[in-house]
């Protein structure tokens, strides 16, 4: 790991991934969470503020770069939450149990990691068979004028940002890991870039 990624890419990710419009997605999805929740990449815990701690049980966060777990164990610690496990782990190497998990919250990961087929299938294990996930992404925009910038800008923003994509579809990822997403709403954010901004967000349950 070199120095951008452990020292600079952890801040820019964490600037870009808790601006307002951002945290307004965060918000519609993360406080429906409840009982024992696994957090997919959860980064330097930007949702742990907004979980209603009445409703969870305990949170497994989970997040493969040491620069964002370290910041994550102290952003739990700032909140005084003891229920917050940080895993630091993949997805696919994460110690936590088969069908233990009520919530799976993903919220700005899915554009980012590399095997992501894997990583739902291990979510997928991971969920009761009554269990749900809780889903806030960006991704591919429905206007070709959008999407030809989205392909143009994508292998810088891969190269800066860590290995986000422009063009994944969250709901058809899940859809193709065999989920079924009960619910999905878009839109583009306010104050944003069109290409970097079209939203999804939403629930999906095992099909």
């Amino acid at each position: 790991m070199g120095l951008y990624d452990r020292y600079v890419l952890p801040a820019l990710v964490n600037c870009a991934c808790s601006t307002r419009p951002v945290m307004k997605q965060r918000e519609k999805i993360v406080p429906l969470a409840e009982g024992r929740v696994m957090e997919l990449g959860c980064g330097s815990g930007t949702n742990f503020g907004l979980y209603d701690w009445g409703k969870v049980e305990r949170l497994f966060a989970v997040e493969p770069a040491p620069g964002m777990t370290a910041r994550a164990r102290k952003t739990a610690a700032e909140l005084g939450r003891a229920q917050i496990d940080i895993i630091e782990a993949t997805a696919e190497d994460a110690p936590v149990d088969a069908a233990s998990i009520d919530t799976a919250v993903i919220s700005f990961v899915l554009c980012t990691i590399p095997d992501w087929r894997s990583a739902l299938a291990q979510v997928r294990r991971f969920l009761k068979p009554d269990g749900k996930i809780l889903f806030a992404e960006h991704g591919l925009a429905p206007d070709a004028s959008v999407v030809k910038w989205q392909r143009r800008l994508e292998p810088f923003q891969k190269r800066l940002g860590g290995g986000c994509h422009l063009t994944r579809n969250p709901a058809q990822m899940l859809s193709d890991a065999g989920f079924s997403v009960r619910r999905c709403e878009t839109m583009y954010l306010p104050k944003t870039p069109k290409p970097l901004g079209y939203q999804y967000w939403g629930e999906a349950v095992a099909a």
